[in-house]
């Protein structure tokens, strides 16, 4: 198959999204098919043997780590060239309408996937009244792809509840190799925890936004005598978490990759994740994978990856004393959180990237197996 892969965000950034595409393209050109990525410009030409087209853009005003890029003609001549057999629009706002209107144009077979929470997000910029406005904007574009895919069974219950028709769960994956318990180290702990590595150390990994509700864990560390918070990542909400922690244990360790990463989740503690509005949280199975035990708020998709009491412990968002309560069981009971580590491993495990290609490419068969007879 020749896959056209249009996305508002790919390489060399760093987040869930591009986590997941980077590997979904690696694993389909590894089995043989070919893909064109098309993206904001970063740099890169050419990904695992697929063509990188980048599009020029500029950086989004309220979160400058993002790049809007406009549709433009040379993407046509790019398809052309490339004559895919479908094309696939993650997160379709901007540069994925331009991949919209060429399916389209070029009688070409639609995929679309959800992967961010948009009209959840609003509220954390002001925009809370715009939310049913975003819905319809959603349903007008999905509603437009022979097959829709999002990443767990509570954002298919929320887009199916708004109209989006034909969805299904693109099942999750992680690096199980790549993020491993044996990471573990004492160096590593010292680093994250400020030369203290005998503390409690309390990790999140992830973009630095209002959206995450980072600020949050605030009451968990001061909960915790002698209790560190390491925050790895970056983003636009940084200079506001810097005073907000300003009289606290913290440390702002800034983007790990690689081992490096691995090694931070496998040195922690605990992983605190309090964001109410993940479409699955992949990072919170890369923690899981290094053996951290994890401690995440129950909404969106993350019931999907943690199930409490077994490999990590869900607390209610709406009650800050949930989280408090849950970091201390945690860290008060070596043995319990030797066995959530264990078992968190364990559910890890059965969530690798090649089998969740797999998935993928039978999604794509399917597609393309109805539109033969309309295209004879």
């Amino acid at each position: 198959m020749r896959i056209a892969l249009f996305t508002e965000t790919f390489l060399p950034k760093v987040d869930g999204i591009v986590t997941r595409l980077s590997h979904t393209v690696d694993h389909l050109q590894r089995s043989g098919d070919q893909v064109l990525v098309i993206s904001p410009d970063g740099g890169l030409r050419e990904y695992r043997g697929a063509q990188i087209f980048g599009v020029p853009g500029f950086p989004l005003p309220l979160y400058p780590e993002l790049k809007l890029a406009l549709p433009r003609p040379s993407i046509r001549q790019a398809l052309e060239d490339f004559q895919p057999d479908l094309i696939h629009i993650v997160n379709p706002a901007v540069l994925g309408l331009g991949g919209l209107y060429y399916a389209k144009s070029l009688d070409v077979p639609l995929v679309a996937s959800y992967h961010t929470h948009l009209p959840k997000y609003l509220e954390h910029y002001g925009l809370g009244m715009l939310e049913g406005v975003m819905w319809e904007l959603l349903k007008a574009v999905h509603n437009q792809a022979q097959l829709n895919l999002c990443t767990s069974t509570a954002m298919q219950d929320a887009l199916t509840s708004h109209g989006i028709e034909r969805v299904e769960v693109w099942q999750k994956g992680v690096d199980t190799e790549l993020f491993h318990p044996s990471l573990v180290s004492q160096e590593v702990r010292s680093h994250l925890s400020q030369g203290n590595p005998d503390s409690p150390i309390l990790l999140y990994v992830g973009r630095l936004s209002a959206e995450k509700e980072i600020d949050r864990i605030k009451p968990v560390l001061e909960a915790i005598p002698n209790a560190r918070l390491a925050l790895v990542g970056d983003g636009p909400y940084r200079q506001d978490l810097e005073k907000h922690f300003a009289d606290t244990p913290t440390h702002f360790v800034g983007y790990l990759t690689g081992k490096d990463l691995g090694a931070a989740f496998a040195s922690a503690d605990a992983f605190i994740f309090p964001s109410r509005t993940e479409t699955l949280g992949l990072v919170l199975l890369e923690a899981m994978a290094a053996g951290c035990p994890v401690i995440a708020a129950n909404a969106g998709g993350i019931p999907d990856i943690v199930t409490d009491g077994v490999n990590g412990y869900l607390f209610d968002p709406a009650d800050e004393q949930g989280a408090i309560t849950a970091t201390q069981r945690l860290l008060a009971n070596q043995q319990e959180r030797e066995m959530l580590r264990q078992q968190a491993r364990q559910e890890a495990e059965r969530w690798g990237w090649a089998a969740a290609t797999r998935q993928l490419q039978s999604f794509y068969r399917s597609i393309l197996a109805h539109a033969m007879p309309s295209a004879a």
